[in-house]
């Protein structure tokens, strides 16, 4: 059995999507805090138990049975390593064959912030013995194509990456890549994915690309970290939240979410999305 944790959450339905495609639901296991946020694979037929990153005790129990486990990195940035450590901790003396986690793309040599719990977290792993691979997931281009209505109403895509570029991929890329790897009949364990997309682009680009489909245009401003920070503030994005986006395209505009090795189009047997289609579904 597989089982993935995070499941309620947008990367964690499409992984479980892509494992229908070529397993029992039954064999898989959804895990999440609360089932009846999911109570449509329950009705697929695939296994969901409650599990809680923040509640060791409810873990052991989750993780019976199951073979191979996808860590889903946590969505609360600051909290991420005791939460990943109970996980790990919980399936110490199983024994499962595969422990996946999605860390961040080069976590060992990234500019962002945002590296340092991943860097914890697979030292974490390197130290518990488990047989484990990283799934390195660059940026989600969901991540800036979010941001499409915003840049209309604006008239102008903000941000401070500068020349930086950026090889993202679209989440169900990066679904693709995990189940992949769950799947695999090779040895996965001790392997390291540095996992980006196929097409590198600039936030000038982006904003032509935006202009292209949407007839207006639309310039890319670069600003000040701080000043785009303040201005995710303002727009009423949580300042956790803005500080992570800012100081991420920071590290974008040093080379941190560049790979230009289609590990990740070769893992998943296709091209990765195409930032036009992923901006014309936004629009």
């Amino acid at each position: 059995m597989i089982a993935v944790t995070g499941a309620s959450g947008q990367l964690g339905r499409l992984v479980i999507t892509e494992l229908l495609k070529t397993i029992a639901a039954g064999d898989i296991v959804a895990l999440v805090r609360d089932p009846q946020k999911v109570a449509d694979l329950t009705e697929l037929g695939v296994q969901v138990r409650q599990a809680d990153y923040n509640q060791p005790d409810s873990l052991a129990a989750a993780f019976a049975g199951v073979d191979k486990v996808l860590l889903i990195s946590s969505s609360e940035v600051g909290q991420r390593l005791p939460q990943h450590r109970n996980v790990i901790e919980a399936l110490k003396g199983t024994a499962i064959s595969l422990l996946a986690y999605t860390s961040i793309l080069k976590a060992d040599t990234s500019p962002l912030p945002l590296a340092l719990e991943h860097q914890q977290t697979e030292k974490l792993l390197a130290e518990s013995g488990l047989p484990y691979a990283l799934l390195r997931n660059g940026w989600y281009t969901e991540n800036y194509t979010a941001g499409v209505p915003a840049a209309l109403q604006l008239q102008a895509v903000y941000g401070c990456a500068g020349d930086g570029k950026i090889a993202s991929a679209a989440r169900a890329d990066y679904a693709a890549a995990a189940a992949a790897v769950l799947t695999s009949t090779e040895a996965q364990a001790g392997k390291v994915y540095e996992l980006a997309g196929d097409e590198a682009y600039t936030l000038t680009e982006l904003a032509a690309a935006i202009s292209s489909q949407s007839g207006q245009q639309i310039p890319y401003v670069n600003v000040p970290e701080a000043d785009y920070q303040q201005a995710l503030v303002q727009a009423g994005l949580p300042e956790p939240i803005a500080d992570l986006l800012a100081e991420s395209d920071t590290g974008a505009s040093k080379g941190g979410l560049f790979d230009d090795s289609h590990t990740l189009s070769q893992l998943i047997g296709r091209p990765t999305t195409a930032l036009a289609e992923l901006v014309k579904q936004a629009l």
